[in-house]
């Protein structure tokens, strides 16, 4: 088995074209600080949370330390996740991307049977819950929920680098019947479940920003991504205006502050997420001391965690918090712009896309700069399946900062491809001038 696994090992330097060395362990650090800040937050939280559950359900079953104790257990699984993803050899996953990205699909079609068949048309209680008149978890009782969606996000982070960069390989990036077709029909398939079907625009912005962060890396022609964005946008919108529940939400915001809409559950949610974050000042009110948390603000420990921060630490707390995300940000840029690798490059620009659209939408929505969308912010919300999945994720991207060069590679491809450019492909300085 040991000898199995070094072969392994080997074939990945040789895959990569670089020998391993010491990953980059700002990733770590930057990681487990976002990671101890939420479990600061569930901490302070968790009694007035406990308090509000209590009240709703008539019954004493959360105590004080309910949802740190969950937080710790979300925690502890999401580290496992990490260090799986990080010690299985890459060759691995590059292996098994389309299981993981069948059993994604999967898992989403068997939620929707579960819910809208057995649940829908048979009356039958089952384990799929219904949210806006939509599945989306498997309800796991005491354990909590499981998110088939993410399961989702990971098989089209895995399948799209790994055929993309093959593709890349073999001179085919562009072709149409090759390539082009192939990704938009799995790309639309898994926004039909996830948008249409679970009625989740959060997630499916999430994986959008997942595929278009492999798009752009990958080396696309131009005119075939601009009109996959067009298309992209126009559906977009008519999945926005062909629904109530959104249709809502955009009115919300459009209408601002004005008082007409007051009753609104959605201005009710924003309005009161800004006041958190006003009320937080430049300092906060410290840890502890949230008055939104108490049952005011809705999904104060998920979604709505952000404006929480905001309450307790100020705006200096959220700025240094938002800075972790940013260093973190960037280092899965830098290590995307060192990979030789095609495969291995589209996987931590997948990452990339996924953690920034998370924690760009959550942020926005909150301050109020886009309508209100359901999307958790990572490392910081309450456990579950967000969590772990896209802590599993940066433990890959972790695993490959090992096969990264001392130089960006795409800064040397782009100044090779304009060097070819003014002197011809193949060419000599000098037979570029006899060619003159």
């Amino acid at each position: 088995m040991f000898s199995r696994r070094r072969a392994t090992m080997a074939k990945l330097d040789e895959i990569a074209g670089q020998r391993a060395h010491r990953p980059d362990y700002q990733l770590v650090l930057f990681i487990g600080l976002l990671m101890l800040v939420g479990l600061v937050i569930m901490y302070a939280i968790g009694p007035q949370r406990a308090n509000v559950m209590n009240s709703v359900h008539g019954t004493d079953f959360y105590s004080d330390t309910y949802f740190a104790v969950k937080q710790v257990v979300s925690l502890a699984l999401a580290i496992v996740a990490f260090i799986i993803m990080a010690r299985v050899p890459f060759a691995w996953w590059k292996k098994h991307a389309l299981k993981v990205l069948l059993a994604g699909l999967g898992a989403c079609t068997l939620l929707f049977i579960v819910g809208n068949v057995a649940n829908g048309m048979l009356k039958m209680d089952t384990f799929a819950t219904n949210t806006l008149g939509a599945y989306r978890w498997f309800s796991l009782g005491s354990f909590g929920s499981f998110q088939p969606a993410e399961i989702l996000k990971m098989g089209v982070l895995l399948y799209f680098a790994t055929f993309l960069g093959a593709r890349a390989q073999q001179g085919l990036l562009n072709n149409l019947e090759k390539t082009i077709v192939p990704v938009v029909s799995i790309a639309a398939l898994a926004l039909l479940f996830v948008v249409v079907i679970q009625k989740d625009m959060g997630t499916g912005i999430a994986l959008g920003g997942i595929i278009t962060s492999i798009f752009m890396v990958s080396g696309i022609d131009k005119k075939i991504g601009i009109k996959l964005l067009i298309a992209v946008l126009a559906l977009g919108l008519l999945a926005i205006v062909g629904t109530d529940h959104r249709r809502e939400r955009l009115m919300t915001f459009l209408n601002g502050d004005d008082h007409s809409v007051s009753a609104d559950d959605n201005s009710y949610h924003i309005r009161n997420a800004m006041i958190a974050i006003g009320t937080g000042g430049l300092f906060g009110r410290g840890i502890g001391n949230s008055i939104q948390a108490t049952g005011y603000l809705p999904e104060a420990i998920n979604d709505s965690v952000f404006a929480i921060l905001g309450e307790m630490f100020g705006l200096v707390g959220v700025c240094i918090i938002l800075g972790i995300f940013t260093a973190l940000l960037m280092r899965l840029l830098k290590i995307t712009d060192r990979l030789p690798d095609m495969s291995m490059r589209l996987v931590v620009a997948g990452v990339f896309g996924w953690l920034a659209a998370h924690v760009v939408l959550n942020v926005a929505s909150m301050i109020g700069v886009i309508p209100l969308t359901g999307i958790t912010l990572p490392l910081l919300s309450f456990g579950g399946t967000s969590m772990l999945f896209i802590t599993g994720a940066m433990g890959l991207a972790f695993q490959l900062s090992k096969y990264t060069s001392h130089k960006a590679v795409l800064t040397q491809e782009a100044a090779h491809e304009n060097l070819s450019s003014r002197r011809g492909i193949g060419r000599t300085r000098v037979a570029g001038r006899r060619a003159f």
